[in-house]
């Protein structure tokens, strides 16, 4: 899919799917927590802990967003 198209897609998958719309904000509010600990100069053992967490939620967030990306893409195809 082009990339303009994908954006678009997503633009009214933020707009009409309240699930999709759920993970964009959670998966935003995880990169920004992210960008935050990430901007420390020194990172503690917590730190570094709460970073993989957040890494590995923000990537199920995002494979949950592709998901539902797949299936309206095989929804307009049928």
């Amino acid at each position: 899919m082009e990339r303009n198209a994908l954006e678009e897609l997503k633009a009214h998958l933020i707009a009409t799917d309240e699930e999709y719309r759920r993970l964009s904000e959670q998966h935003s509010d995880h990169a920004r927590k992210l960008d935050e600990i990430e901007s420390r100069p020194h990172l503690s053992e917590t730190d570094l802990i709460e970073e993989n967490r957040l890494k590995k939620l923000k990537l199920r967030v995002k494979d949950q967003m592709e998901m539902i990306v797949s299936r309206y893409r095989s929804q307009q195809v049928a």
